[in-house]
Order: structure tokens, then sequence, then C-alpha cells
């Protein structure tokens, strides 16, 4: 019975080794480019911070072995190796990490070095909500985890509802400028921050004809005259200053949103705490409503 027993154990043994096709995963990326992995990713360097949230938020934030700079969120991968942006990756350094598998956007300059070394890369570059909803199950699927990122989408979208329906009747459909950057750029109606504003009934001065996030000639949000301002609490602080901007209805009467530093970057990220920034985008204008006269 006993040398039955380990007979059976042994053939089960064996047969296991040899399906390690199972493991198998093959993913396609924002290039179009089919990637096959002989196993879930296991050592992950991230080069963009939005696929580092959605890694964490997979339960695979233990699989981290480097991020870029400007990946901050969750607080542990602080601590990781920061090897730099989209224009300067270091590559020896990254390499030394020994991952099997880089996630990095479609336009970091280091895809192609990457490649040719022979590592694994996904080139993964949210801009849409829908996009956001795709790029997390690609990458569920990449750290064995299918379906997982359809279920937390699933959870984002039942969030991103629940913020909507806060939001302050007398308020719906006013148009919003959303700044991104003081030049200024603005995220436009055609962005995932545009699509997170329409979902909460809000308006847009910039159409989605001018691209996601396109540079405005100044004089454009002056005679757009939007019924609220958006961006960083510092962009908001010295927009009055900007020639011409004092003009500025929305800033004369307060109907501002200026957000901290940390709750501004989640907003510009299109990553798994887009219903949390629903609900601070769904906060201020709650303030603001109450406000009125």
């Amino acid at each position: 019975m006993a040398r039955r027993l380990m007979q059976w154990l042994l053939a089960w043994l064996m047969a296991g080794a040899a399906l390690p096709a199972l493991a198998t995963v093959t993913v396609t990326d924002d290039r179009g480019q089919a990637l096959t992995l002989q196993r879930p990713a296991q050592r992950i360097v991230s080069l963009l911070p939005s696929l580092t949230e959605g890694l964490c938020a997979l339960d695979a934030c233990g699989r981290l072995v480097g991020v870029d700079r400007f990946s901050n969120w969750p607080a542990q991968v602080r601590q990781l190796p920061q090897l730099g942006g989209l224009e300067d990756t270091t590559i020896e350094r990254l390499v030394r990490l020994q991952p099997d598998l880089v996630v990095a956007a479609v336009s970091a300059r280091a895809l192609g070095r990457l490649q040719a070394l022979g590592i694994p890369v996904l080139a993964l570059e949210p801009k849409s909500l829908a996009d956001t909803r795709r790029v997390l199950e690609v990458l569920a699927q990449a750290v064995g985890k299918p379906g997982q990122g359809e279920r937390l989408w699933a959870q984002i979208d039942q969030g991103v509802s629940a913020a909507a329906a806060r939001v302050p009747v007398a308020l719906r459909g006013q148009a919003v400028y959303f700044e991104v950057a003081s030049a200024p750029y603005a995220a436009g109606a055609s962005s995932f921050v545009g699509e997170l504003l329409t979902r909460l009934q809000m308006g847009n001065v910039v159409p989605a004809a001018l691209g996601p996030f396109p540079k405005l000639n100044p004089e454009f949000v002056l005679r757009a005259q939007p019924a609220i301002v958006m961006a960083s609490a510092r962009a908001v602080a010295e927009m009055p200053a900007r020639p011409g901007w004092s003009g500025l209805r929305a800033l004369q009467a307060g109907r501002s949103c200026g957000f901290a530093e940390a709750r501004y970057e989640m907003l510009v990220r299109p990553g798994p705490r887009l219903a949390e920034a629903a609900g601070v985008i769904a906060d201020c204008l709650v303030q603001l409503d109450g406000k009125k006269p």
C-alpha cells in the first residue's frame, strides 16, 4: 500500500513537471506586440506610476524589484530602487535587478535597448478609462491572475458611480477647466480626466477635438470663462497673477478646486485609484455648492 502510494505520488509529480505550458502567459501590449512568459512574472520593474499602482492593487506589490522615480504609492514602493524616468532610465542598474518583466510607457526611450538585451517588456500607457480597464487586466494576466483586473475595474466603476451621485444637482453640467501644467496644458474631454468629469456629470471647456491634453493659448481659457477651475493648489494660487487671468470669473468668485499635491497626483494617474479621485472631485464640488449665496 505504501509502495503504491509512493508510485502514485511520483507519477503525479512527474505529470506536473511535464506540464509547464499550463503556466505560460501570453499578453499583448499597446504596441500590438505579443509577449509570452514561461510563467507569471515574479520579478517586475515598473517604469510608470500608474502601472506600479495597478500591480500593487492586484496584490503584486511584493513582486516589484524596482520602479521609476515618480512611483510613490503605495508607501512601500518608495523603498525600492529608483531607476529614472521616461527619458533617463538607468539600464545597467535595471539589468542588475534581473527582472523577468519590465512594464513601461509606450513612449519610454529604454524599450528598444531592454528588448535588445532580451528582457521581456510590456509597453502599456493608459490614456482613457477604457484603456485603464484593459491595462489592469493585462497586468493581471501577466502576474497569473486572469480576471482579477476586470474584478478590480468593477469596484472602481462602482466607486465612480457613487461619487457621481454625490455631485450637487445645481452644479451638474457646468463647464470645468482642469489644468495639468501651467503652460497651460489642460485635460480635454477625450482624456481619462475628461472622461471622469463626464462620469461626474460635469462639462469641460476643452473639446475632445483638441486632443487629450492639449497646450492651450491662455486667451482660450479667458474666452471660455469656465464655471469652475480645477488644478493643483499651487497652480490655483498663482493663476490670478497670470496676464489677464484675474478676469476669470470663476477665480473671482472662489469657484475653484485647488488640490493638495498628493491628491493632485492621484487625479492625474489613470490607475486603480480613479474611484478615490472621483470622490475627491465630488468632495470639492459639494464644498463649492455649500458656498453659494
